[in-house]
């Protein structure tokens, strides 16, 4: 590196200047004669003439420096009289926020103490300068949009967690998140603000005013009369709330919006300006003006393929222009004014960047020419300046600003020294990059020209009132067709410029994975590797930390185009190795799972902590993989060992540290998300509450315990990643299983690994959050639809009320146009079909890996959850937020896809490889949500047998100890659309719904399998303890949810008829129906046993068959003894109606009940119906009224009495003819006459029994059992059903060996 006085020294000491003007003979420097004239030409006045030949100076490089110096201090000494304070301001002349008094609440506030982010309910902060007469502006540029209140407050303002800019006296703002503007009072005004806008402050003190623009729109004057006079002086201030985040231009950086009239509080730094922009006339001449040596005379020069050919006179005058000019390119200010507006006035004539090598040649300039820290502040500021104007840049129809600033961005980055730079230190450290892939959506429709673009709105009318979506598709009128056509044609148009953009951003992040460019250290890609692993710490291990995370909305779009970038790099390398695999058949293998190749912080793996897997399976690592853990590694297993280990070496610099940064924990030091625009650092904290937080009465404990673990990954080499003579890089360590073929680079299967990680962070729920604009198109839809049948049917004589209807039409109409060209902005940039395929493509590279994963056997429990994660989510999203602009059938290998999910979920929800109870929560429910749809059904339908079979045994594992409620759901899914009266997709009495509810995985038609159903018979039929046991769980479950259900009805019920206190809390009541619910569920599963395998219940040689089936009868007598009492508990409650408790009605569990019985009773043999009707005739509970409720056969006296109260209709099956059948009622009716006829006699053929032979437990049923060795006694139905549980006696406690008949002697 030559250093600028350096660069002159050897110029000279290399070529004898010649200062005889005979002297003609070329040499390195040109002759005097041509110097002088090309000196003249380059240095020309202010005025841009040159003097005549006779009056002009001489020129050598020796006088060069004087004659520069004299150019440039000719018009500074005018201007240094500008530089005077300017009248009506009063504070330093640097305006920054005042964060030493000037501020109120917890506020976290940026380096450059322009940039603040709200850390309280209200926070409020002013800057450091007021003013009090003269014309005044400053620009907020709005990260967040959401409560502030932007403004001028005076010193006297005082400001709490509920007051802020605007609520009290001589304060006023404007806050374009309510759209209003405040001074104690408050009134519409402006215009609303979105994340990337950018608000102009305007004060006149000499007229009184105060207004607001809003992307240099005005929005009008806000405020006049304000309060002038003595003592009267105004600071700008802002108010924010939580999570809020603003950064402000007082005059640092150029105003993006000036006012004619208006000052910046801070003045510009003209001399320095008028200075740089000089010196940039001398390079541009320079580029412009060549010399002809052989001619020995001056020619203009094409500039765009100009280049530094060696040519000393051109480097020793570029030399002395850039001594004076590099200073001054540290600037902020001037690098914003001079520097990015010369070179994108380059790129401005069009063409790829690629056609303008200029900037390239003007980048090795600043190398050669600058000192290097110079060079790196001005890099630095240009990259940061690229960002801010990027991000605040309004959208317009073509996005002719963003496509502008991005191809400057690319042509800085082709350059390799400056990309290797800006890469290790400034991208991903100073910088949040990420916003450079990031397409911001128009809040305001109008302003991004989407009107122009997108002429024709139209929206589809997919739902009928019900919420039931409409199939009649044919009903689409010519005019609808016309409309949607027109419709789509702007929404490709919008496309094809929003593709652009997209295009230019993944070129970025081609350059910045270029593992080629290995001239003068490490290649680009492993630069980006380890900062990309860095940027994923900070936003795994800080999921509370807002300030920290990188916003969802960003990560989508940086997810897109990394898979752009990668999937280009993967299948290049497959195009040169082919045998490596292509980017379609992508996967990560597992050792990178296991090997401490790549770090995965402190992630949840399958298995547990990584601590504690080390432990475990090292003989398993030792024995498949070869590789072998560190005795030294599992010394520290536990955290809190962890911790002290590293507590030695921050302990010194914590003690340096204030106690109030400490309660923030590690965050302060880390970069700021959300507050500066260029998104630098966020470190101050500011607290009025800092005596409290400064002084704190106890020790902090844990929370000095928080530590920012450095990565290892910042010491990893390019052999480290990619291996090489027998190293195998990352992919150290493989085991058996895995196929020895090359997959791809090393490096790529890293940056892979990461985009699934980025999915699982952030990605998943902001697709989801972006289907709300969708949903609100659909309820507009139906609101309009609604209103225009309203007009139709309106009569003539009520012009009042179609007037009325008309407004409405309007305000719909016109708020549907809005959002429907929102949505296509939408649908292009998150929903668009490539981005599905991006999406599809992660999913199947998800499966991949976990079925690679699970052929390693024991060492799949270090696989990382998020792979799981991310394979059930991303086919929800396919599923649910791309359906209705795309169709997931539509995508290659769908259905293979959709079977090898689906043996996944089948095989893992009950793996004991895996632990954490939330990803086996996550497996049940995405198993559950399966079995629910027709299509995903099918394919776990086609997954091999054996699996199959496996799956079903796991669901009839025993209910306890496991979540078996979502268990009991898929079997119920299972069953729906077989049991009795079970074909309803919504309860009778609740039609109506939702729209949106439409695509809930509770409310799909019933679609049930009986294949599955074939498998589950065969398990129970043929496996003689898994019956009994699952049977007995579900019977123990069923007994506690309606028990539970029967209390908190009656809670509800004494709530409800106090006149004191007329409301029931309604979390009291969302669990009282779902109790109700399970208890439906469990009593559909007992049906479903009986109806597939009911020998286990009615073959009395099975040992427990008796058992069961009298603990059925006893529940189901429960259940219909309490629901069909007449006037009772369920009833009353039923009748009240209460939000919250729309499931529970008599029709679903009565059905259920009335099912079970049937089947029992009806369909069966002679000899099993015989069995059932004893068992359920000898239950004691069993009451004739309860069946004959069912056919709303009520006993007369309660007839009589109910007759002159009410004449309410009683319940019935016969008045649910849409859902049962003729046939199941003919049922229900022989069932009644059987129960009938056999209790009559029944009741004629029972002796009294004396009280000494009744069970001593039950009072229910003879003594029928003695008990081995003790020989107390009980029924049998008591003892069997005490032993499931228990061995010890009832009486004694011994343990019972044995159980015997016992017969009542003759004699007594």
């Amino acid at each position: 590196m030559t250093s600028r006085g350096a660069g002159t020294a050897f110029s000279r000491k290399n070529y004898r200047l010649s200062t005889e003007p005979e002297k003609s003979k070329v040499t390195g420097i040109v002759n005097s004669r041509l110097l002088n004239d090309y000196l003249h030409r380059v240095f020309t006045n202010a005025d841009g003439n040159q003097p005549a030949a006779a009056y002009r100076k001489h020129l050598t490089f020796q006088n060069l420096q004087e004659h520069l110096d004299r150019l440039l201090a000719e018009e500074s000494g005018s201007e240094d009289s500008r530089d005077q304070v300017a009248e009506g301001r009063l504070g330093p002349s640097t305006v920054v926020l005042d964060h030493t008094s000037g501020f109120e609440g917890l506020l976290l506030v940026d380096d450059d103490l322009l940039g603040v982010i709200g850390h309280s309910n209200f926070g409020s902060i002013r800057a450091t300068t007021c003013v009090y007469k003269g014309k005044w502006i400053y620009e907020v540029l709005i990260s967040s949009q959401g409560l502030m209140q932007i403004g001028w407050c005076t010193l006297n303002c005082r400001f709490n967690q509920e007051e802020g800019v605007g609520d009290t006296p001589d304060s006023y703002a404007y806050d374009g998140n309510r759209v209003r503007k405040w001074n104690v009072t408050t009134t519409n005004y402006g215009k609303s603000w979105a994340a990337g806008d950018i608000v102009s402050c305007l004060i006149d003190l000499d007229e009184g005013t105060i207004a607001f623009c809003l992307n240099g729109i005005s929005l009008g004057t806000a405020f006049d009369n304000i309060t002038r006079g003595a003592g009267m002086a105004y600071f700008p201030a802002i108010s924010l709330s939580f999570k809020e985040s603003v950064a402000f231009n007082f005059g640092s950086r150029p105003l993006r919006y000036p006012v004619e009239g208006y000052r910046p509080l801070q003045d510009p730094p003209v001399a320095d300006l008028v200075k740089a922009r000089k010196l940039l006339g001398y390079l541009k001449n320079v580029i412009h003006i060549g010399i002809d040596v052989t001619e020995g005379k001056l020619v203009e020069k094409d500039t765009s393929m100009w280049q530094l050919q060696g040519e000393p006179t051109v480097l020793i005058t570029l030399a002395h222009i850039f001594n004076y000019f590099s200073p001054l390119m540290c600037k902020v200010y001037l690098v914003e004014d001079v520097l990015m507006t010369f070179l994108l006035s380059i790129l401005e004539r069009g063409g790829a960047v690629e056609a303008h090598p200029l900037i390239q040649q003007l980048l090795d300039l600043m190398w050669l020419l600058m000192e290097e820290y110079e060079v790196h502040e001005c890099l630095k500021q240009l990259l940061m300046s690229l960002l801010r104007a990027y991000r605040f840049s309004p959208i317009i129809p073509d996005l002719g600003l963003q496509i502008h600033y991005l191809r400057l961005t690319i042509a800085v980055l082709k350059h390799e020294k400056s990309r290797k730079y800006l890469l290790s230190n400034v991208l991903f450290d100073v910088l949040r990059s990420v916003v450079f892939f990031y397409i911001k959506s128009p809040l305001r429709v109008e302003e991004a020209g989407l009107q122009e673009l997108i002429p024709t709105t139209w929206w589809p009318n997919r739902f009928t009132k019900e919420g039931k979506e409409s199939k009649e598709v044919k009903e689409e009128s010519a005019e609808e067709r016309l409309r949607r056509r027109a419709y789509e044609r702007g929404c490709q148009r919008l496309k094809k410029r929003i593709e652009v953009v997209e295009g230019l951003q993944v070129q970025i992040l081609k350059l910045l994975l270029n593992n080629k460019d290995r001239g003068g250290g490490e290649a680009s890609r492993y630069i980006f590797l380890n900062k990309f692993r860095k940027f994923l710490q900070e936003n795994a291990s800080n999921r509370g930390n807002l300030t920290v995370l990188c916003p969802p909305e960003y990560m989508v779009c940086f997810l897109h185009r990394l898979i752009a970038a990668l999937r280009f790099f993967w299948d290049g390398h497959k195009a040169k190795t082919p045998a490596a695999l292509s980017s379609e058949e992508a996967y990560v293998p597992p050792q990178l799972f296991y090997n401490g190749k790549v770090d995965y912080f402190d992630l949840q793996r399958l298995g547990g902590l990584l601590s504690h897997l080390k432990k475990t399976l090292k003989d398993d690592l030792a024995a498949k993989a070869n590789v072998l853990i560190d005795p030294a590694e599992l010394q520290a297993v536990t955290m809190d060992d962890l911790d002290e280990d590293e507590e030695s070496a921050t302990s010194a610099s914590q003690s340096q540290r204030p106690s109030a940064a400490l309660a923030i924990g590690g965050a302060l030091a880390r970069p700021g998300w959300l507050s500066s625009p260029t998104l630098g650092r966020a470190n101050r904290f500011l607290s009025t509450a800092a005596v409290s937080l400064m002084n704190p009465r106890r020790p902090l404990g844990t929370l000095e315990k928080i530590k920012v673990r450095t990565l290892s990954v910042e010491q990893r080499t390019e052999e480290d990643i990619e291996g090489s003579h027998g190293n195998e890089g990352l992919l150290l360590g493989r085991p058996p299983e895995e196929p020895d073929q090359p997959i791809t680079e090393n490096s790529l299967l890293e940056v892979l690994d990461g985009i699934v990680m980025m999915y699982n962070l952030s990605v998943h729920q902001q697709l989801g959050k972006m289907v709300g604009v969708s949903d609100d198109v659909n309820e507009y839809a139906m609101a309009l639809k609604d209103t225009e049948e309203k007009i139709s049917r309106c009569p003539k004589r009520r012009r009042d009320i179609h007037e009325e209807l008309l407004k409405s039409q309007k305000v719909f109409s016109e708020k549907l146009n809005h959002l429907s060209r929102r949505l296509a902005w939408i649908n292009v940039t998150i929903y668009s079909k490539e981005k599905m395929q991006d999406v599809y493509w992660l999913l199947r590279v998800c499966i991949r890996t976990i079925e690679h994963g699970d052929r390693t056997g024991s060492l799949f429990a270090f696989m990382p959850e998020f792979y799981l994660s991310v394979a059930m989510n991303s086919y929800s999203a396919l599923k649910n937020y791309f359906s209705p602009v795309n169709s997931m059938e539509e995508l290659p290998g769908y259905e293979e896809t959709l079977m090898r999910l689906a043996a996944i979920l089948a095989k893992h929800f009950a793996d004991s490889r895996i632990v954490g109870t939330d990803i086996r929560d996550s497996l049940m429910q995405a198993l559950a949500s399966y079995v629910c749809y027709p299509h995903s059904l099918r394919a776990v339908e086609r997954i091999p047998e054996e699996q199959r079979i496996s799956m079903m045994k796991n669901l009839l594992a025993p209910y306890e100890q496991r979540p078996w409620a979502q268990t009991n759901w898929i079997l119920v899914r299972l069953w729906r659309g077989c049991g009795f009266g079970y074909r309803y997709t919504r309860l009778p009495h609740l039609l109506k719904t939702k729209p949106e509810d439409a695509s809930l995985p509770s409310l799909q038609k019933p679609c049930p399998s009986t294949l599955l159903q074939q498998h589950m018979a065969d398990l129970l039929r043929s496996d003689r303890d898994l019956a009994p046991s699952f049977l007995n769980s579900v019977l123990n479950q069923l007994n506690w949810a309606f028990s539970e259900f029967i209390g908190m009805i009656q809670e509800i019920q004494q709530a409800a008829e106090r006149l004191e206190r007329n409301f029931v809390d309604s979390r009291q009541l969302k669990v009282c129906a779902t109790c109700f619910d399970l208890s439906v569920s469990l009593l559909r599963v007992l049906e479903m046993t009986v109806t597939l395998a009911p020998e286990i219940f009615l073959d009395w040689n099975r040992p427990s068959s008796e058992l069961l089936l009298r603990r059925l009868a006893q529940l189901l007598n429960q259940v219909l003894n309490r629901v069909t009492a007449e006037r009772n508990l369920f009833d009353r409650v039923v009748n009240l109606r209460l939000p919250g408790l729309e499931s529970v009605d008599h029709y679903p569990i009565l059905v259920a009940v009335t099912g079970i019985l049937v089947r029992l009773l009806v369909d069966t043999d002679v000899q099993g119906a015989e069995r059932a009707t004893a068992v359920l005739l000898a239950d004691p509970c069993f009451q004739l009224r309860s069946i004959q409720y069912l056919l709303g056969h009520a006993e007369p006296s309660a007839l009589a009495a109910a007759a002159p109260a009410t004449d309410k209709r009683h319940f019935s099956l016969h008045t649910y003819t849409e859902y049962i059948s003729a046939e199941e009622l003919v049922k229900v009716d022989k069932m009644l006459s059987h129960l009938s006829e056999e209790s009559k006699q029944a009741a004629a053929t029972t002796l009294p029994t004396s009280e000494e032979d009744l069970c001593p437990i039950c009072y229910a049923h003879p003594i029928s059992a003695i008990f081995r060795p003790c020989s107390h006694k009980s029924c049998k139905a008591c003892i069997n059903q005490h032993l499931m549980n228990n061995k010890d006696c009832f009486f004694c406690k011994a343990t019972i060996t044995g159980v015997d008949d016992f017969t009542k002697p003759a004699s007594s």
